[in-house]
């Protein structure tokens, strides 16, 4: 019993013990005089780019200057030739000094010493990707990486006075995103007969590398009015493939493009009574002329297969696209053909280049469209849309359209702007 009382005794006064230094453990950091707890020095994390730890080197950055070569810049770095030599030559397959370019950014990781050799030199072609050349005393090696792009959300509006590419320009907007634009509405909006106080909103992605915009990403949403008629577009991804839909859900993509080239203007129309600039006299004009410069891309409206690749001697150089059984377009007056007869080609493919080859006066493309046979003017033609939403993603699309359209409908559209 004097046993069992005694085990009791010193338990509760080991727990008393631990029970003590417990609450010292936690009570320690009170106990520190205020002035000792500020002067505890922080703990700094290092600092890495391109997967170097920039505070174990000493770090010169500069931009490739005119005919400066790679030997130029590590030879002042205590870089030998006979290293410079195996450096271009074992890393040749990851990337090629001699395609260094002035103007570019690199930097030269050197040894914190005296001495301040170089130990990497990263080379920049642009402000995403960069090369990294590893020089060790007796090994060298080269790998590609990226820095990271983060995505950031843009809105812009505006009313068009003269051009869309002069209105985003004057807002100091990428012109990407006129063609960007142009590519979601080529099916829906006639760029040619763009008119002034045609309006447009956009909700459109940016690209940011180290908090630097480098360009314009996806459009998100927008909404053109055009000749007083609102056109929307929602981005929206079923069945893991990415298309533009309007507020009905059916894709703006139709069977054909609005016209063969970008960006361009109508020099004559379709009509059944012009009088040639050549032949001097009065005759129907069964296409639709734009003109352009001479090599501009000129692209099939639609899939099909190349059913006549040629020269005539009115035509000139020609190409004609079989669409289906109930369509066709032929394509006039080309600089140069880039298709074959039996080629198969998909909307939006370059099938030759804007000239002036046969009965012309000037660069331009002669466009023809024929409907069961017959030649029509393809701008009064309506064509059916491409897939819509699928009942299974219908709900889904509803909720980001929504969510969409009060983004558009929040930005102020009173002149050109961004934010």
């Amino acid at each position: 019993m004097a046993g069992k009382i005694k085990h009791i005794v010193i338990t509760a006064v080991l727990l008393l013990v631990l029970g003590l230094s417990v609450s010292s453990l936690f009570s320690f950091e009170s106990d520190i005089p205020a002035e000792v707890v500020e002067n505890i020095p922080e703990i700094i994390e290092p600092v890495y780019e391109f997967g170097l730890c920039v505070d174990s080197f000493k770090v010169i950055k500069a931009e490739i200057k005119p005919n400066q070569f790679l030997a130029d810049i590590l030879l002042k770095h205590h870089i030998p030739y006979t290293t410079i030599d195996k450096l271009v030559r074992e890393t040749k397959e990851v990337f090629d000094v001699r395609k260094i370019r002035s103007g570019n950014n690199y930097q030269v990781f050197c040894s914190n010493d005296s001495l301040e050799k170089a130990k990497y030199f990263v080379y920049q072609p642009n402000l995403v990707d960069y090369i990294v050349f590893e020089i060790g005393d007796s090994t060298v090696s080269a790998y590609k990486g990226f820095k990271e792009v983060v995505l950031r959300e843009k809105t812009t509006f505006g009313t068009i006075n003269s051009s869309l590419y002069q209105t985003l320009s004057d807002a100091d907007i990428s012109p990407k995103l006129a063609v960007e634009l142009s590519n979601i509405y080529a099916w829906t909006v006639d760029f040619y007969r763009i008119q002034k106080g045609d309006r447009y909103k956009v909700v459109y992605e940016e690209r940011v590398v180290d908090g630097i915009a480098i360009g314009i990403g996806k459009i998100t949403a927008a909404i053109f009015t055009h000749w007083g008629e609102d056109y929307y577009a929602y981005r929206f991804d079923q069945n893991e493939q990415e298309d533009y839909f309007d507020e009905n859900g059916n894709s703006l993509r139709k069977a054909f493009l609005k016209a063969p080239l970008k960006f361009s203007r109508i020099s004559s129309g379709y009509t059944l009574k012009r009088y040639h600039p050549v032949q001097k006299r009065n005759k129907p004009h069964y296409g639709t002329d734009y003109a352009a410069p001479k090599g501009t891309p000129i692209m099939a409206v639609g899939d099909g297969i190349i059913i006549a690749s040629s020269y005539s001697k009115y035509n000139g150089n020609f190409v004609k696209v079989k669409h289906n059984s109930t369509f066709m377009t032929q394509y006039l007056h080309m600089s140069k053909r880039n298709c074959k007869v039996g080629n198969h080609v998909r909307q939006g493919d370059i099938i030759g280049y804007v000239g002036s080859t046969g009965l012309a006066t000037g660069p331009h493309v002669c466009f023809r469209f024929w409907k069961n046979g017959k030649q029509v003017d393809h701008l009064k033609e309506k064509f059916p849309p491409s897939l819509p939403i699928e009942k299974t993603y219908k709900a889904e699309y509803e909720k980001l359209k929504a969510k969409l359209k009060n983004k558009l409908d929040t930005i102020d559209n009173k002149e050109t702007g961004i934010s």
